[in-house]
Parts: structure tokens; C-alpha cells; sequence
């Protein structure tokens, strides 16, 4: 973990409401890894007053990658950010995605805006041989990760909420035909597609091995304030420094029937 200063080299919008601010960050893209992620100060002044934690979306060599959805005040600062601007950064921080080294089949499962730390954990898996389909849900075409951005060994998945694109329904609903194939999942989104997927994991495959990285609001990142504690097997952890990354049968998962397979 290091206080830093990172300067924005570039800033490109891949999708509505969606930019990826790729960050001149020295020695820290080098460390980081997905799953972990930045905390960053948005504002010089007091309002947001609190950092805001992004996924690391990829690196290479000294740069960082940012996947980052203008969905509130500190976000919308950042798509805002231009060549050459500073951001006041503090990374890597968390327990990242760990790939399996025996693993050849790999399945990816993301909802939403949780693609982000999956594409650079996508590209390392190729990167090590391994066969990968990424299986991505949101609620309209317009929110799908654009497959242009996805290396070309990476089998595509699409699920939608309206049936725009792909299949029409919750991205879980790919995943039951794909676990017996798959020596290894990982996923990212929120929490009632991780539940539904807990529940598709435990019905057909329990002894499978999944990992998925929690997404909470933060305050500190650096697990003083406790304002990420998830309940887990081993009892309350702390996303940011536990996580975010945890084997998927160690959370608590609450039921959410109205909304336990939705896609983003």
C-alpha cells in the first residue's frame, strides 16, 4: 500500500456513462493485480469528502487502468478528469483474484459494472494458456462491455434484462451448463447476482472452486472504520482488507428472492 500520485494519461468512454481512465502509476501497476483496487480523493476540496474505492480494470508496465460508471458525485469527477490532471491515490490496496495455476477451463461471471476487474484477470488467464468464457449481464445492450475490448481467445456470454442483447434473463441462467466444464469461477457484481450464483454453485457443483470479489461502500480502505464488515463463515471481515476478493462459500449470504438472479 503507498500514498501516491497518479497523472491521467488518457480518458476514453467505452460505453454510456462509462469511462476507462488509464492512470501513469510507476511501481504500483506493476504490484497491483485485479481484485484489488485505488482509493482516490476526487475533489481538493471537502465535498466528496471521502475517497472513493475503483477496481483495477488492467495494467501494463507503469500504467494503471480504471473501469469507472458516473453513478454518483465522486465518479462523476473522475469520468470528468483530463490528460495530465493528478489524482491523489492510495493502492494497491485488498486481496486480488488468484488464478488457479492447475486450472484450464475458466469461467467468469460478471454483473453489471463488476466486468471491470475480470477483462484484466481475463487477459492474464489467456496469457498463462488457459481457456476462458467471460459470461457478462446488464439490464440493456447500451450496458454491455463492448466484446472489441475482450482479447479474441475469450468466448462471449451476454445476458440481458430486456433481451437487447443475448439472452434474455439473468447472466446466472448461463452459468449451470458451463460449471461442469470449468475448473475454476470468478466473479464480480452485485450482491443479488453473487447470491444467485452461491445458490447455482451449491445446487450443481458444491465442491467447485469460486472466488468473487465484494463490492461495499468505504470509508478508510484500510480496515479502521469497519464501514465494509460482511458477515461471513469465519465470522464479520473486512472487504477491504480481508477481501475484497473471498472464496464464494465463505459469505453469508442473505435471501433476496426478489432480485436473486438479476444481472446488473
Amino acid at each position: 500500500m503507498k500514498l501516491f500520485t497518479a497523472f491521467v494519461l488518457d480518458n476514453e468512454e467505452i460505453m454510456r456513462a462509462t469511462n476507462v481512465l488509464t492512470l501513469r502509476a510507476g511501481q504500483v501497476a506493476r504490484s497491483a493485480s485485479p481484485g484489488q483496487f485505488l482509493h482516490i480523493r476526487c475533489d481538493d476540496g471537502c465535498a466528496p469528502f471521502l475517497r472513493r474505492p475503483m477496481s483495477v480494470y488492467r495494467t501494463e508496465r507503469d500504467t494503471i487502468q480504471l473501469m469507472i460508471r458516473d453513478v454518483g458525485a465522486g465518479s462523476a469527477r473522475l469520468v470528468r478528469a483530463r490528460s495530465g490532471d493528478p489524482l491523489d491515490c492510495l493502492g494497491p490496496l485488498g486481496r486480488g483474484f488468484h488464478l488457479d495455476s492447475h486450472a484450464r477451463n475458466v469461467l467468469m461471471v460478471g454483473g453489471g459494472y463488476g466486468v471491470a476487474p475480470l477483462v484484466g484477470l481475463a487477459e492474464r488467464a489467456v496469457h498463462q494458456g488457459m481457456s476462458v468464457t467471460l459470461a457478462v449481464g446488464a439490464a440493456s445492450a447500451e450496458l454491455i462491455f463492448p466484446p472489441s475490448l475482450l482479447p479474441e481467445e475469450v468466448e462471449y456470454l451476454v445476458a440481458t434484462d430486456d433481451g437487447s442483447a443475448g439472452h434474455r434473463g439473468y447472466v446466472t441462467d448461463l452459468v449451470g451448463e458451463r460449471l461442469a466444464w470449468a475448473d475454476a469461477v470468478y466473479a464480480c457484481g452485485p450482491l443479488p447476482m453473487m447470491a444467485a450464483l452461491a445458490r447455482v454453485v451449491r445446487d450443481a457443483a458444491p465442491r467447485k472452486r469460486v472466488q468473487v470479489a465484494m463490492e461495499e461502500r468505504m470509508g478508510c480502505a484500510m480496515g479502521v472504520c469497519l464501514g465494509c464488515v460482511i458477515e461471513t463463515t469465519r465470522g464479520p471481515l473486512r472487504v477491504c482488507t480481508e477481501g475484497p476478493v473471498f472464496d464464494i462459500r465463505q459469505i453469508v449470504w442473505r435471501d433476496e428472492p426478489a432480485a436473486l438472479g438479476t444481472g446488473g
